[in-house]
């Protein structure tokens, strides 16, 4: 079995460690475009194109799916992205986790990039399933993407205490509305929580990964020996050095290694 994520840069991993923790064995195609991130600020035209040539670099790998490890290619592109692979190749998308946090009520933020908030998509989730939550508040994250991909631990703790200081007091749950910050759910937590436990977050990557597991009928599995490839633009290349910096790159390298 073959699985691929596509994305913008590293947000994929969080997915790709859920997607590997299912199952081991799943031999793993990353294929991203570090070099046009960050994706949020772009146009539709923009992120559509970049989208369309990640996804088709790892079609021809011949994957069994292809996860769309993305925020925001999945509301610019996903539309696209089907029409051109589907059926032949499931497709399945990302989509902020306001559903199941707002379910047990209390109050919800959601952080997303600048471009994602308030946006119309976000505004049609927020309404379609949000009513259960006492309160919702949209909050705009902006640099948070950028300077997890680079692995800058400093501009990453200037984004996240920017976002927090605008965070309500007493937000029970927080939706993780862009991949990458999945990658710094501990951080972020600490942040809000201010020497508390922080609020419950919800994230993407796993949901996603049992997604894609259910598309194409697989069940989840506890053997190992899965291979990883990485693709930088279509090209061959290694993980990231900044994927080192979070826990699910160095999941998915240990895997890799021991899997010899």
């Amino acid at each position: 079995m073959k699985i691929a994520l596509m994305d913008s840069g590293i947000g994929l991993l969080a997915a790709a460690a859920a997607v590997r923790h299912l199952r081991p064995d799943a031999d793993l195609v990353l294929s991203s475009a570090p070099a046009t991130m960050p994706w949020g600020p772009r146009t539709p035209e923009y992120v559509t194109a970049h989208a369309l040539a990640c996804a088709r670099a790892a079609a021809a790998y011949h994957p069994d799916a292809l996860v769309v490890a993305c925020n925001t290619a999945s509301v610019r592109a996903l539309e696209a992205l089907r029409a051109e692979l589907e059926p032949e190749l499931p497709v399945i998308g990302t989509v902020p986790a306001i559903k199941p946090a707002a379910a047990g009520g209390g109050r919800v933020a959601i952080w997303a990039t600048p471009s994602t908030t308030g946006s119309p998509y976000q505004r049609r989730l927020i309404e379609e399933f949000g009513g259960a939550a006492q309160e919702v508040t949209e909050i705009a994250c902006p640099g948070l993407a950028d300077a997890v991909e680079h692995g800058d631990d400093a501009a990453i703790d200037a984004a996240i205490a920017n976002a927090a200081s605008r965070t309500p007091a007493g937000t029970d749950t927080l939706v993780l509305g862009c991949t990458h910050y999945e990658l710094v759910e501990d951080r972020i937590r600490a942040a809000i929580g201010r020497g508390t436990p922080g609020p419950v977050c919800f994230g993407s990557a796993a949901p996603v990964a049992a997604q894609a597991l259910r598309r194409i009928g697989a069940a989840a599995s506890t053997t190992g020996g899965g291979t990883l490839t990485v693709l930088h633009s279509g090209r061959v290349s290694a993980l990231p050095v900044a994927a080192a910096n979070y826990a699910q790159g160095r999941a998915l390298a240990d895997a890799v290694l021991a899997a010899g």
